[in-house]
């Protein structure tokens, strides 16, 4: 889903007339259905100001795209910017840039993770290089057309309000700031000449549009990177009655795919091996390239799994396999090849802090899946 697309020359038009927030504002309103908080209106009106200065420079083509609030596919994340075009050799190119209007940044002892305030205060999150690199390869893992027709990825963050760059670039962050390099508010003219070595020509071919409506299937490489953290690991080998409803599971997922809707219900109790053996699914049914993601109710298996399958390095290709059992309202039918439910005795029946969202998660999850496999 897209909220807003146009040309360099339009967006710009758009800013400079001071529309840009009421058009995306009405676009959210019409494409997502929901009213647009006012902090998120002062943010486009702030960042996008910014983003149409540094676009002002000639040398980028008044023809290229200009993307904005793209959603990721399979997830609720968006991407704040995105410029299309052809970089000098014409190949087709889509510069991700992540904006963000801190203005300090702390540094922490853990792995690509800043402090930063917010509006209820201080808190960690993710440091925008490492942010704007885990949506490009989140896309480029999903997105089939992405790698078919060889649309590159360049991603990148801009931090249009912050004055000093020491925190945010400091050697501690380098192997995140090398695959997408930060840009702070004295780096304006950098970013112009970033932007310009990869968008050299205009999006003469849609690349955006082929970006939103490409095929959602699991990259190769994902399901070997994958395979590879199972092989060899003793806590993954299944035996007896697991192998048994693994392949059980693997034949439904054949015939899901051509049409016969399934389910799957596992009955077992605790310690016979239920989680190895969903585990075991979602690498082989991603290697199969089934669109499919392990579902429980709590957190503490996904991140349990989650730790055990990847360090940092790759934490960010595996993360959107893992969901929450309320990741499903308003999911389109047959979206996904196949979910699998860890631990579906605890499942709620509807979602929501209060309990007051969807119809009913089991209904929710079924329809979402051409199989679903729970595990009880």
């Amino acid at each position: 889903m897209l909220v807003y697309n146009a040309t360099k020359q339009k967006f710009i038009e758009d800013v400079r007339s001071n529309r840009i927030s009421e058009i995306i504002e009405n676009e959210v309103l019409r494409k997502l259905n929901r009213n647009s908080p006012r902090n998120e209106k002062l943010s486009w009106e702030n960042s996008l100001q910014y983003m149409s200065q540094v676009l002002w420079d000639e040398a980028i083509p008044s023809s290229a795209g200009v993307a904005v609030e793209y959603n990721l596919p399979m997830t609720n994340r968006r991407v704040d910017f995105i410029l299309t075009g052809k970089d000098p050799e014409r190949n087709d190119t889509a510069v991700i840039i992540e904006l963000k209007q801190w203005q300090e940044v702390e540094k922490t002892n853990k792995d690509a993770i800043v402090k930063t305030r917010f509006q209820h205060g201080e808190k960690e999150t993710n440091h925008p290089s490492y942010q704007a690199w885990s949506y490009s390869a989140l896309i480029h893992d999903y997105n089939e057309t992405v790698r078919q027709e060889s649309i590159c990825l360049k991603p990148c963050a801009y931090l249009h309000n912050m004055r000093s760059k020491s925190v945010i670039n400091d050697p501690f962050y380098a192997s995140h700031t090398a695959k997408a390099p930060v840009f702070i508010s004295q780096d304006a003219l950098k970013l112009s000449e970033f932007l310009k070595q990869h968008v050299r020509y205009g999006d003469s071919d849609g690349i955006m549009y082929r970006i939103e409506h490409g095929v959602i299937k699991p990259s190769k490489n994902l399901a070997d990177a994958l395979a590879s953290m199972l092989d060899g690991n003793p806590e993954f080998l299944m035996i007896d009655e697991q192998k048994l409803v693994y392949e059980t599971a693997v034949n439904l997922a054949h015939k899901a795919q051509h049409g016969e809707k399934q389910t799957l219900i596992v009955k077992g109790g605790p310690g016979t091996g239920k989680s190895v053996v969903a585990i075991n699914l979602l690498v082989e049914l991603t290697k199969r390239e089934i669109l499919v993601q392990y579902v429980s109710k709590n957190a503490a298996p996904r991140a349990v799994f989650k730790k055990k399958l990847a360090d940092t390095r790759n934490t960010a290709h595996i993360d959107q396999m893992f969901k929450g059992s309320g990741s499903y309202i308003k999911v389109q039918a047959n979206q996904f090849g196949a979910l699998i439910i860890d631990e579906a005795h605890r499942l709620n029946e509807k979602s929501g802090l209060y309990g007051n969202l969807g119809e009913n998660q089991i209904k929710e999850l079924i329809n979402a899946s051409k199989l679903s496999v729970f595990f009880i």
